[in-house]
């Protein structure tokens, strides 16, 4: 099965590298399971600071342009192993804990990589804050909160416990 690829950051030569690295991985534990695997979709959206992530249920991965751009070896031996190994597991046991025993065995045994479940990149250039206040102090908050106080969510301080207020 073929996949469909989406991106407005990388390179088509950027694309494929990845794209490459997604299907040799799934060459792989189709040569260790005995067994054919349907090929994902593969995104490449900013997404926060996660390198990439798995969407188990469409069957898609997705890549982070710009952290892969500044960390391209890391992403071609650990983070593309990684989100590869969160659909295998999927597809091989159903759900099951995000890094558990079947996710680090796999990592492990198919990849003969380390089962980190984070990474270590510098976010500073994609992690996006806002600045929000109380009566003694600033708080730099991160996009997810901030756009659930534009819903209508409230923040206190915990040490005034007034309300924070965009600045």
């Amino acid at each position: 099965m073929g996949s469909k690829i989406a991106s407005n950051d990388l390179t088509n030569e950027q694309r494929r590298v990845i794209s490459d690295a997604v299907f040799c991985c799934y060459e792989q534990a189709e040569q260790y399971f005995k067994r054919s695997f349907d090929r994902p979709t593969i995104t490449f959206r900013r997404s926060g600071k996660n390198a990439g992530t798995a969407f188990l249920q469409q069957n898609r991965v997705n890549f982070h342009p710009l952290l892969f751009k500044d960390n391209v070896d890391a992403f071609l031996e650990d983070v593309i192993p990684h989100e590869v190994s969160h659909l295998l597991v999927w597809t091989l046991f159903g759900r099951v804990q995000p890094h558990g025993k079947e996710w680090r065995s796999i990592m492990l045994g198919v990849f003969k990589r380390s089962p980190s479940a984070t990474h270590q990149f510098d976010v500073k250039q994609v992690a996006k804050t806002f600045l929000y206040e109380c009566n003694c102090d600033t708080y730099a908050l991160s996009t997810r909160r901030h756009n659930k106080i534009l819903k209508g969510a409230q923040y206190r301080c915990r040490k005034c416990q007034s309300l924070l207020k965009a600045s």
